[in-house]
């Protein structure tokens, strides 16, 4: 209760200074909000490039129903596999003929062999499992080919790791950063009460019982700036939506864990911004 109540004193005291804490606070993780932001959608982007990786696996031209219901069996049968679709050649055909529309004159019946379409589960879609796959499709009965763009899924996902790295050290550049700003801030509080703290020291007061009011204010100060930092990034999300490209905003696990990030990073930078000044006094 002492540490509540010291802490209300500090705010009367000092409103202007606290709420300038608070939007010092909001505007440092607005920051990391919007980076996430961006992180979150070119994920999401990336995730739907990557639900089209599939293999495509043709059948010999003198393949019979007993071969093609082999095959089917075979590939359903296997765990990385999520989906199998047959198509024939007159299905092929049709197909080639829509997506190829100034073309259509040039495909004639039975020029495409038949084939299976197959997608595979998220977590068996990075280059080696799909090459494991694509050997074992290799040795099946009756198989011409088997295709799935090699070259293109392994620059896909050297891509998607440059991305991931670089996203990781931003983060933690910005984070960094983040306690910086934070620390500063809280820093100007401690600062104003310096008087007061060399006078608790004067009279015996711990260091813990000194600490505990500032770890408290910076711990809500967290909160609170998180909370306007969390509205400022939904609000960038709007507008970015409506007037530049539709994007996708936190989960709520996420929003939460930033809430979570906020509290931690004002305890942090209050614990070392107070713990700095009480070696000083």
């Amino acid at each position: 209760m002492s540490a509540t109540r010291e802490l209300l004193i500090g705010i009367r005291r000092a409103p202007l200074l606290g709420a300038l804490s608070v939007v010092t606070i909001a505007f440092a993780l607005f920051a990391i909000g919007l980076f996430g932001l961006v992180a979150v959608n070119i994920q999401r982007a990336l995730g739907q490039v990557e639900e089209r990786v599939e293999i495509r696996a043709f059948l010999l031209d003198n393949a019979s129903e007993g071969d093609r219901a082999a095959v089917m069996t075979a590939l359903t049968g296997y765990p990385e596999v999520a989906d199998v679709e047959y198509v024939s050649p007159d299905q092929a055909l049709a197909k080639a003929r829509e997506e190829l529309g100034e073309f259509s004159d040039v495909f004639e019946s039975g020029f495409l062999p038949a084939s299976f379409e197959i997608s595979l589960l998220p977590g068996h879609r990075d280059p080696e499992s799909v090459a494991r796959v694509v050997a074992r499709i290799r040795t099946l009965p009756a198989m011409e080919d088997v295709r799935y763009g090699r070259d293109w899924l392994e620059k896909f996902y050297q891509l998607r790791n440059v991305v991931a790295a670089a996203g990781l050290t931003l983060g933690l550049t910005f984070a960094v950063v983040a306690v910086i700003i934070i620390g500063s801030s809280i820093r100007m509080t401690v600062l104003a009460r310096a008087p007061e703290i060399a006078i608790m020291r004067l009279v015996g007061a711990t260091d813990g019982y000194i600490r505990r009011p500032f770890l408290l204010d910076g711990l809500l100060k967290g909160i609170a700036g998180g909370l306007l930092a969390l509205l400022l990034t939904w609000v960038a999300h709007v507008g970015i939506s409506r007037y530049v490209i539709p994007t996708e905003f936190f989960e709520p696990r996420i929003a939460l864990a930033g809430l979570a990030a906020g509290a931690l990073l004002g305890l942090v930078a209050s614990a070392l911004s107070v713990g700095r000044h009480l070696r000083r006094v």
